[in-house]
């Protein structure tokens, strides 16, 4: 027997669940999603840069940055049936990966997106804009900030 058929044939045991093997596709563990902790509105920049990555290793982050593709009822070509309902298949895989790292508060609102992009885009837009509005209230704040002679600067 070849080392290629013990390959496929074999299951792989991650975190207590099983997931079997298939030719030619890399196996990603099952519990992988387990390690993101729950976006609830703090610390946006590096949730985005760990979801990005998780997105990554499934081959699905092309779903943040592509158009959706557009094809036609009639449609009779095989190949772009094919490639829409992989492309239709991924996005919904993406946009509900992302959905399931938000807390509950948040999934209820974000839930109404179509697709993947447009969620990943208003996540974007809500939480980046937050983030530097913070910052320039801080910076602000070490601007004005005024030292007195009348005052001790001990500890």
């Amino acid at each position: 027997m070849s080392i290629e058929a013990i390959e496929t044939s074999t299951q792989i045991l991650i975190s207590g669940r099983t997931a079997a093997s298939t030719p030619g596709v890399s196996t990603i563990p099952m519990a992988h999603v387990d390690k993101l902790r729950k976006f609830g509105g703090a610390n946006f920049k590096i949730w985005k840069e760990k979801m990005i990555f998780y997105l990554m290793t499934l081959n699905l982050v092309e779903c943040l940055t592509k158009e959706a593709l557009v094809v036609a009822e009639n449609e009779t070509d095989s190949q772009k049936v094919i490639a829409w309902d992989h492309l239709k298949n991924a996005d919904y895989l993406c946009k509900n990966y992302i959905l399931n790292t938000l807390e509950d508060s948040l999934y209820s609102v974000y839930n109404e997106a179509k697709v993947a992009k447009e969620l990943w885009e208003s996540l974007d837009r809500k939480y980046k804009i937050k983030g530097v509005s913070s910052k320039k209230f801080v910076v602000g704040q070490f601007l004005d900030y005024v030292m007195l002679d009348t005052r001790s600067v001990t500890a």
